[in-house]
């Protein structure tokens, strides 16, 4: 017994530390650390590499990495202006401070298999580039959203069966596992998808947005990986006006919303450090939610929603769904040159349902350029587009609207291409100048749009 609340008393003192620590760098970005490794309680890549002491002189960090407790700080901020066209021409200055916090219970406590992960973000703007500037339905920079601080994930996972499987509980995303190409999160438009954030309650459960679920992940060889996910439909719940101030620090925890379920099956070729072929990655997936969902287009009545005498309530579909294909294909690999070196294209498909989705077609995609550059190895550039059709059934209701006396744009689709230039400074800090063009933003095509600025990364 004095053994067990030893351990226990070990890990409240390692979970308060590091709790006030990242409380105070607060958090932004994805909903996962950026680090794939760590060195003496240190992230890979940090800035902390480029400061005396390893920005760690009395080792703080290095004790706690010992007992398997990591904390890292990511800070995001963009400079962007809409310098054309949109809905008005302007300059927005937007960040996102992102604190993380993993513990290995195994290091700690000697529970194998078991871990923890939380994160948080502080988010601050004087604007939201997207929404109030181009008024468009994709993303122009991931990082915007309502300023707040907000828990963002928290949960336990369990590994199992030799390391081949783990069960996560606890408050997920679905976009930092499902639905994402591993080569796209240069570009500052790349972002859970447009057709999963206009089709479903809130968005989905996505950054910055979390709702609580289980995933089950299991390996059952190297090269294959199957996932599954059961999460809490509606991460904000019913209401009018923005999803993200009616959940706007993270802590709804609603678990009584229809169920929305997400699937995925990955292969990987060529993805270890001695491969020498092209690395290649592949991705299936498809999602279902088990809510009601508006038809776009008739009433409950039998009659045309835009018709001024019908009965204004839509007909109901129980459920809405989607299919997806993502790939990743590196086309040159250099001598010595890991899995993401060289040159790669990346590309995600999806479909839904005509009737009651906003978007029924989606394609992204884009090429990443690496270390091509023998006097910069560590930069990245590129370019990247995301084409976002709106379904058929909303084109008729715009016609229907038009008909019956109401002059309104027919929502046809929305593209948007980025090119970007990421420069690592140190290691742990990039500065990334982009542009971007609009088209069509949200299917209106009197307004598009350009877009230029600057990224800063700094991760410590």
């Amino acid at each position: 017994m004095r053994r067990v609340w030893g351990c226990w008393s070990r890990f409240g003192v390692a979970f308060g530390a590091c709790g006030i620590a990242t409380l105070l760098g607060a958090s932004s970005a994805s909903g996962q650390a950026w680090w794939t490794s760590t060195r003496d309680g240190i992230p890979e890549p940090s800035i902390a590499r480029s400061l005396p002491y390893n920005g760690d002189p009395a080792g703080f960090r290095k004790r706690l990495g010992d007992r398997g407790v990591v904390y890292g700080l990511e800070y995001t901020n963009d400079l962007l202006s809409n310098v054309h066209g949109g809905l008005r021409t302007g300059t927005i200055d937007q960040g996102k401070l992102h604190g993380v916090l993993t513990i290995d219970f195994d290091k700690l406590m000697g529970l194998k298999g078991l871990s923890f992960f939380t994160n948080v973000f502080q988010i601050h703007n004087t604007g939201r580039i997207g929404r109030a500037y181009v008024g468009g339905v994709n993303t122009i920079a991931a990082i915007e959203a309502v300023p707040t601080t907000r828990l963002s994930e928290i949960w336990f996972e369990q590994k199992f069966a030799g390391g081949r499987a783990g069960l996560k509980v606890g408050q997920l995303t679905a976009d930092s596992e499902f639905f994402f190409s591993e080569l796209s999160p240069m570009y500052l438009q790349s972002d859970w998808p447009t057709i999963a954030a206009l089709n479903l309650p809130s968005g989905g459960a996505a950054s910055p947005l979390s709702t609580p679920g289980l995933r089950l992940k299991v390996e059952p060889t190297h090269d294959v990986a199957l996932l599954l996910a059961v999460l809490n439909g509606d991460p904000a719940g019913p209401g009018v006006g923005d999803e993200q101030i009616r959940n706007r620090h993270g802590l709804n925890f609603r678990v009584r919303d229809p169920a929305f379920v997400i699937g995925e099956a990955q292969l990987r070729r060529n993805h270890g450090a001695a491969d020498l072929g092209l690395a290649t990655t592949l991705k299936l997936g498809g999602w279902g939610h088990f809510g009601q969902f508006d038809d776009n287009r008739f009433a409950s009545d039998g009659s045309l929603l835009a018709n001024p005498v019908s009965s204004g309530v839509a007909i109901q579909h129980r459920g809405n769904s989607g299919l997806y294909a993502i790939v990743d294909q590196q086309l040159y690999r250099p001598r010595g040159g890991d899995s993401q070196s060289g040159i790669s294209v990346f590309g995600r498909a999806s479909l839904s349902p005509s009737d009651r989705s906003q978007i029924s077609a989606y394609i992204d995609g884009g090429i990443v350029f690496a270390g091509m550059i023998p006097q910069r190895p560590h930069d990245r550039f590129g370019a990247s587009v995301i084409y976002a059709k709106f379904s058929d059934s909303i084109r008729a209701f715009d016609r229907d609207t038009v008909a019956f006396g109401t002059p309104t744009p027919i929502r046809d689709y929305e593209t948007n291409l980025e090119l970007s230039y990421a420069a690592q400074i140190v290691p742990g800090w990039i500065v990334q100048p982009t542009l971007q063009f609009v088209w069509h933003p949200s299917g209106d095509a009197s307004r598009n749009a350009t877009v230029a600025g600057a990224r800063s990364i700094w991760l410590y």
